[in-house]
């Protein structure tokens, strides 16, 4: 098992030194206006699979660490697995094809896939897939970090806000918060592959991730263009993530919070999508009418 490890986290160091070298290649817009820097595209950039970085915790569209997960509103879809590795209780307002979570007429999460915790589903080995999932996403977790992965691009050198990624455009590589936190405000965050459809980008800040705004208004996005895909987009969030507050708006990546996420607040209507996933290692997940697709790992 050490030997396996060790294998993958050598893996995902080699891979993505590969993308930090090629961080000059970063299309940079400021925050007031989107500007697009002429450099040369990168030439064979390698990646690894979803699975290599994140394991068994790739099936998850939610999991919320030992704290579980709640939804609230009749439109929530999660098209893949949520799991916990608490009690069944701890699941609220979600439904799968084997069972209902403390479901309300005003709250009906639709599952996809398989619900797991420490009893469910019924038949299953206690905590085993639930477990494991935990362990390979705070490993992944770890493996982004800056402690693994040193030298991220700070974005104010392109300038703009240090932090703020709104009306940005930019090109694979590892970005780094120089103020810690990041954000997705006043405008959208626009990911730019060049064609190539292995790059990888990896967002590390060492508190949160708030999406949309300025204020509890205004839903932003993030737009992937030229071959960029949700499942090679990482977002290692040192604590918490909240997603579009007021709803609406479509996020993309994989978002590994040590703390909890929330996306969307009670009794906004607009659907918030996020195209990825979204594990909390130490807190619970919250949703309000919201859609996640987890993307194919291969």
């Amino acid at each position: 098992m050490k030997m396996f490890k060790s294998s993958r986290a050598y893996l995902i160091l080699t891979v993505i030194l590969c993308v930090i070298a090629s961080g000059s290649l970063a299309l940079a817009g400021s925050h007031h206006e989107k500007k697009s820097h002429h450099v040369k595209p990168a030439k064979d950039l390698p990646t690894a699979s979803t699975t290599d970085i994140l394991g068994s915790a790739a099936q998850f569209g939610v999991f919320g660490g030992g704290a579980g997960m709640t939804n609230q509103g009749i439109l929530t879809i999660v098209n893949g697995d949520i799991g916990t590795t608490g009690v069944s209780t701890l699941v609220t307002g979600f439904h799968d094809s084997n069972a209902v979570f403390t479901e309300t007429t005003m709250n009906i999460g639709q599952v996809n896939g398989t619900v797991h915790t420490a009893t469910a589903p019924a038949g299953s080995v206690p905590n085993v897939i639930a477990a494991a999932a935990a362990l390979d996403a705070q490993t992944a977790f770890d493996n982004l970090s800056p402690a693994a992965l040193p030298g991220g691009i700070d974005v104010s050198a392109f300038g703009g806000g240090a932090g703020e990624l709104g009306n940005r455009t930019l090109a694979p590589g590892v970005y780094q918060s120089a103020p810690g936190s990041f954000a997705i405000q006043g405008g959208d965050l626009t990911l730019d592959a060049r064609g190539d459809k292995k790059a990888v980008w990896v967002f590390q800040m060492a508190t949160t991730l708030t999406v949309g705004g300025p204020g509890a208004a205004f839903p932003q996005s993030v737009i992937l263009v030229n071959g960029a895909q949700a499942k090679n987009v990482f977002w290692q969030v040192g604590s918490a993530a909240t997603i579009n507050a007021a709803g609406g708006g479509t996020m993309a990546g994989t978002i590994i919070a040590s703390s909890g996420a929330a996306f969307s607040t009670a009794g906004n209507v607009v659907p918030v999508i996020l195209e990825g996933r979204v594990l909390a290692l130490h807190a619970s997940v919250t949703l309000v009418n919201t859609q996640i697709n987890v993307p194919a790992v291969k």
